[in-house]
């Protein structure tokens, strides 16, 4: 598939990003986000008008609250499809939160856009390797069901650059870094050897995901002037983020910026 180009009158970096978060395509999603370069001019300060729309969506898969998700044993393909192809839901989704914070939040430092989109790009590299897996084992993206909780939380937070990058990539996508190793390992036992070189991939970027979410959640509270852990808690009560539960890669979060008073925390209390 020829890589799409970005509309003829892009006219600048954060309005670049909208091409990609309003296709409704998921490979076409993918390769538009991975084809931005930053050639263009950011214009930080600068207010990008709401298109509608957002995000784009395939027709399928059919979003269902997360309960309604039915798991299968993972000696059958159909049942390590259906795990992959909500992992690789959760990387699509994870595509449109990255490029979201670009578009949306102005006045950020510019390396702050520079380096959502570098996540974008990387949560891109991880939904084309997983959608390749599952083509190769005779299935794709879009055919069992997914939910819709990540896009939920992105809502929820739409309104505060604070709250958007404490919940999403510091409560959010540092789950992925509790669970990953526990799929990898089930996967593997399960015979599926390519499955667990991906989600190495993963976990590794991920790690930095979330440093970024850390390194520009901290950004943030010191120029508001407030602390960092308390206002966490505080975030997690007013938007109704998901409790946490163990087990947790402390190692994982160690190296993607939490303090010890953060995980001594999490440990003994969740969220």
């Amino acid at each position: 598939m020829a890589t799409p180009e970005l509309a003829p009158h892009t006219r600048h970096f954060r309005q670049a990003v909208l091409a990609p978060l309003l296709a409704q395509n998921a490979v076409q999603k993918a390769a538009l986000t991975l084809s931005l370069t930053e050639d263009l001019p950011i214009l930080a300060d600068v207010v990008v008008q709401d298109p509608g729309g957002i995000p784009g969506r395939p027709a399928k898969p059919e979003l269902v609250a997360h309960t309604a998700l039915k798991s299968k044993p993972l000696t059958t393909p159909e049942g390590r499809a259906v795990l992959l192809h909500a992992i690789a839901h959760i990387e699509l989704n994870a595509i449109d939160l990255a490029l979201d914070v670009v578009w949306r939040f102005k006045g950020m430092p510019v390396d702050f856009y520079k380096d959502w989109v570098q996540i974008a790009k990387e949560e891109a590299k991880h939904f084309l390797l997983l959608q390749k897996h599952l083509v190769s084992m005779g299935f794709d993206y879009g055919d069992f069901p997914a939910h819709h909780s990540l896009w939920e939380m992105a809502e929820r937070t739409r309104g505060d650059i604070l709250a958007r990058i404490g919940l999403v990539p510091r409560t959010m996508e540092a789950r992925g870094l509790d669970a990953s190793p526990g799929v990898r390992n089930k996967l593997i036992s399960a015979g599926d050897l390519e499955a667990g070189r991906i989600l190495d991939i993963i976990l590794k970027d991920e790690i930095g995901h979330v440093a970024a979410g850390n390194r520009w959640y901290r950004h943030v509270c010191k120029e508001r002037g407030l602390d960092p852990i308390s206002t966490y808690r505080e975030l997690i009560q007013q938007h109704d983020a998901p409790k946490l539960k163990s087990p947790y890669n402390l190692e994982a979060r160690r190296q993607a910026g939490f303090e010890e008073e953060e995980l001594i925390y999490l440990a003994a209390n969740g969220l």
